[in-house]
This record gives structure tokens, C-alpha cells and sequence, in this order.
């Protein structure tokens, strides 16, 4: 790839000077560091890193703050929590996890040069992330030019590993899984006679939102789609487009996209007097929907899909009580990013090495044990066993688990 020479001839000096954390473990570094990238600011905030563990360095990859930024806090947290309690019972083969964070504010051109900075400048030896598939999909060819793992907790898209690239894993499952169970409710259960299908234009949101229709169609239901329409990323104006959703008199409405844009059309739909029932996907189960909405009265009984509730897995009560014990609930991705860290660890254990196509080969050759239960990979870099469950939201602003598939 002709746009990352330069950085990649850093990388090169890099590994002549003997700096690469891509071979053994045993290395001159005293840490191994691995990224988190992602949305951390949730706007176009200069890439920063921080180092607060003493000695292993691993990157992650996802949102943090701002915009989109709750799913970044996740992300944080629980490899945070994951680098200390491996720290904790004494690392990779001796060396501590060093985690180093950089903001990718969910846009494509950041996150490749988050992806490039990681490498180039913090040697990382894994990374973590990225949360949006529009990000992830940019960035995981940067991290497989420079021969190195990425392993995305929330990205979705079935892009993100269709293009085969072995160093690129998810920990979470595809919207060609996700979307389907959100049509069959709206068939099944809801029974809606007239669907409007609206996305956001972006990798994930329009990419969910098609697998759903995808759906409708072997259900031969698709001609119950009166309106299919994308919505801007950033507005909060919605007003003209719930008046041709009011016009067109669907009884159902799933979005495809995130909170930031969930809530003010759920609560515009409401104020219009819309009652049709609400779905969207994991881009919107977040808490934080319920301040971008403006109060839990217009997100209640929304309905949306998402990776399973891992705060209910029997394997991550040890964690979510020492977790909730420390004020933060690891609601969402948090203990899908806890995972992927502890998936990560034990490659590198396993494979007595951080080279990418090494620790790749290692990690699709064998089971390895997580808060999430036992993770295995197929040759893609999939997950060989998913699950998305419905929720629901409730009159108080939380949301329950309902089903699962």
C-alpha cells in the first residue's frame, strides 16, 4: 500500500534497530504495550497516550469520549481492568501490559492515523479495537501491513473480516447475524404490517440496516418497507424526516446507527405524535441514549439488538463484582474489550511470541478461556460461536435482556 510507505519505513528502522515487539517476548522492552484506539473525545481530538501500567504494552482501539464516547469508556475500562488483573498474576512470560490509548473519534482518516502512530511511534505489540467498522475497517490494513493482531470487541460489519486479513479478529459476532434477529421480531412478534428502515449512512449503520431488509426479504416480507432513508451523522434535526415517517404509516421503525443520533429521532418521533415501535442495534444500546433522547420517557419500550449481556455470564461474575465494586457497571462491550485483552495474553503465552502472523496462526489454532466463556476463531478470524440478544427499555432508563439467537 503506496500511502503507508513512509510510515512503514519508519516501522522497518524500527526493527533493524531491534525495537519491534513482533518477535519473541523475550526483547529489550521492559512492557508490552498494546493500543485502544477509538472514539475517545467523540470529536477530532489529537491522539494521546497513556502509559499506567509499568511494564507490558498492549494498543487498544475504540471511542472514548464526546460523541460516541461512552462505547470508548467501555472499551478503556475493561482492558484497563484486564491489564491489571493479568499484571496482577504476573503478566505475559514475566512482562507487565502497558495499555496506550489513542482517539479515532469514529472517522476513518483519524483512525488510520491512529493506526499509524500506534506502530510507528508507540511500538505496540496488539491492538484492541476499533469500535465503528467505518474506523476498523481502515485501520486493520495499516495493523496487517505492519504484521500485527488487532481484535475488534464491537466492530460488526461482515467487511471487517471478509478480506483476508489474518492478523484482523472480532470478539463480538457480524450484523448478517445481528440483523436478522430484528426482523424476525418486527415479523414474528410485532407483526408489523408497514416497516421504515432508516440509516445513517455510515460502514455500520447502513450495513446493519441492509442485513436487516436482507432478512425481510426471506421472510418475503420486504414489501412491508414503506420508506428507506439515510439521516446525516452529527444533526440532531430530524423534524422532516419523522414527517414523511409519519406519512408513510409505519407501524415499525429500526435505524441503523448510533445513540448520538438514536435518541433525538426516537424522542422527535414521540413529540410528533409517531407511536410506531422502535428497534435500532448495538450502536444504540448504550445508557447514554437516554440524555441524547432527553429523558428515559421517550426511550422506553425502544427495542434493539446487541452482543449478548455479558454481565449475566457466569464466567465474568468475578470480574463485574470487582468492577461494580469500584463504581463502574461493565455494562456493553466492557468485558468483550476485558476479553479480548485476556484472548491476546494467552496467544502470546501460547505462541511464545507477539508476531502477528505467529500469534494469528496460535489464536485460530486453539480455545482460549475469557470472562465471555471459552473463544474460538475460524479461518476469517470470526467467532466460531455468537450470540445477539434483544433488549428492551424500561420506564426508569434501563434496559433488560429479553431474548437471545
Amino acid at each position: 500500500m503506496s500511502t503507508f510507505s513512509f510510515t512503514r519505513g519508519l516501522l522497518s528502522v524500527a526493527l533493524a534497530a531491534g525495537l519491534s515487539l513482533s518477535g519473541g517476548l523475550a526483547s529489550a522492552a521492559e512492557t508490552i504495550k498494546i493500543g485502544v484506539a477509538g472514539p475517545m473525545t467523540g470529536g477530532n481530538a489529537a491522539f494521546g497516550a497513556i502509559l499506567f501500567r509499568d511494564l507490558l504494552i498492549i494498543p487498544l482501539a475504540g471511542p472514548m469520549t464526546g460523541g460516541n464516547a461512552a462505547f470508548g469508556e467501555q472499551f478503556w475500562r475493561g482492558a484497563s481492568q484486564a491489564a491489571d488483573d493479568i499484571n496482577a498474576a504476573g503478566g505475559i512470560d514475566g512482562k507487565k501490559i502497558e495499555l496506550v490509548k489513542g482517539d479515532d473519534a469514529c472517522e476513518p482518516k483519524q483512525a488510520v492515523a491512529v493506526a499509524n502512530r500506534l506502530i510507528d511511534q508507540d511500538k505496540v505489540a496488539a491492538v484492541i479495537g476499533h469500535f465503528c467498522s467505518s474506523s476498523t475497517i481502515p485501520a486493520s490494513e495499516v495493523y496487517a501491513d505492519a504484521n500485527i493482531v488487532v481484535i475488534t470487541p464491537g466492530s460488526t460489519n461482515p467487511k471487517v473480516t471478509e478480506r483476508n486479513l489474518p492478523t484482523v479478529f472480532r470478539m463480538c459476532g457480524r450484523d448478517d447475524q445481528q440483523g436478522p434477529l430484528a426482523a424476525d421480531f418486527i415479523v414474528k412478534e410485532l407483526k408489523a404490517k408497514k416497516i421504515a428502515v432508516i440509516h445513517d449512512k455510515d460502514t455500520y449503520g447502513q450495513g446493519i440496516a441492509d442485513a436487516m431488509r436482507t432478512r425481510l426479504k426471506e421472510l418475503k416480507a420486504d414489501n412491508r418497507v414503506v420508506l428507506y432513508e439515510g439521516l446525516t451523522r452529527g444533526e440532531k434535526d430530524f423534524n422532516a424526516l419523522v414527517t414523511k415517517i409519519k406519512a408513510s404509516g409505519a407501524d415499525a421503525v429500526y435505524f441503523g446507527g448510533l445513540y448520538n443520533e438514536a435518541g433525538p429521532l426516537l424522542r422527535q418521533l414521540r413529540e410528533q405524535g409517531v407511536k410506531a415501535a422502535f428497534l435500532s442495534g448495538d450502536g444504540s444500546l448504550d445508557p447514554a441514549i437516554v440524555t441524547a433522547a432527553g429523558g428515559p420517557q421517550f426511550v422506553n419500550g425502544a427495542y434493539m439488538t446487541s452482543v449478548r449481556e455479558a454481565r449475566n455470564i457466569a464466567s465474568s461474575q468475578a470480574v463485574v463484582k470487582k468492577m461494580q465494586a469500584a463504581g463502574f457497571d461493565p455494562a456493553g462491550f466492557t468485558l468483550y474489550a476485558y476479553a479480548s485483552l485476556q484472548a491476546l495474553a494467552d496467544g502470546m503465552k501460547g505462541a511464545k511470541t507477539s508476531d502477528g502472523a505467529k500469534l494469528a496462526a496460535w489464536l485460530k489454532a486453539h480455545t482460549v478461556p475469557t470472562v465471555l466463556g471459552p473463544k474460538s476463531w475460524d479461518a476469517k478470524g470470526d467467532l466460531k460461536d455468537t450470540s445477539f440478544s434483544l433488549f428492551v427499555w424500561s420506564p426508569d432508563g434501563t434496559y433488560r435482556e429479553m431474548a437471545q439467537k
